[in-house]
């Protein structure tokens, strides 16, 4: 028997559309702190590297004027807590899956697909979005920034996750929004399809990726290529 197909995916921007609740947990923390709250837009271009990186690469903006409070990681320390703190309680409010994915969700568990995913989210925050938005079910394993002593972009995220699912590097694809996902999956050596308009602040041409969507409609063509590989 040919072994599985396994598909690994980012989880911010790329199933799901986060940023709504993440800028409310985001400006809920810099209004209670003193700093300027941020747009949308300003937001899908700091995730993906956790909520300690978000609040730092944020706040560093402010930084000239109120360097003090900067240095402090006491405060950062301060800001990472509210911030996990209210996001938690209102991870799936405004948050909605990408177009597509519940029918390549279902489309992948018809075909035997094995699915995870590999995120710098938290894991117990990964997990809960992913109960909440009803789709958690679909994934053999979930793996957050803290899940193992690594993550995104150092490749054994993904590899590790594909080798507790069972699967073979060579017969996986990662799916991503964003140059973390991109340099994990080709310093793993597995092929990697690019959603535009991700998270990040790159463009499309600047990232790696050997195959590029809008969204999941019709993400399936691609993947049955890797069928017979």
């Amino acid at each position: 028997m040919s072994q599985k197909l396994t598909i690994v995916l980012d989880l911010d921007g790329t199933l799901i559309e986060t940023a709504p609740d993440l800028i409310k947990a985001h400006n809920h923390v810099m209004k209670k702190f003193g700093f300027q709250s941020k747009y949308e837009n300003d937001i899908k271009k700091l995730v993906g590297k956790g909520a300690s990186s978000l609040i730092t690469r944020s706040v560093w903006g402010e930084a000239q004027k109120n360097f003090s409070k900067i240095d402090s990681d006491k405060i950062k320390k301060e800001m990472v807590n509210e911030f996990i703190d209210f996001y938690s309680k209102n991870i799936c409010v405004e948050s909605k899956l990408l177009n597509g994915v519940k029918n390549f969700l279902d489309w992948s568990k018809q075909k035997k697909i094995s699915l995870g995913v590999c995120t710098n989210k938290q894991e117990y925050l990964a997990v809960d979005l992913l109960k909440q938005i009803k789709i958690y079910e679909y994934f053999e394993y979930v793996a957050g920034s803290n899940t193992f002593n690594f993550c995104k972009p150092d490749p054994r995220h993904l590899t590790n996750v594909i080798e507790i699912m069972q699967g073979d590097i060579k017969k996986s694809i990662m799916i991503g929004d964003s140059e973390t996902d991109a340099e994990t999956a080709k310093l793993a050596g597995v092929p990697f399809i690019l959603l535009e308009n991700g998270y990040t602040e790159k463009k499309t041409s600047e990232i790696h990726h050997d195959h590029l969507v809008k969204d999941f409609v019709g993400i399936e063509e691609i993947i049955s290529k890797y069928f017979n590989h």
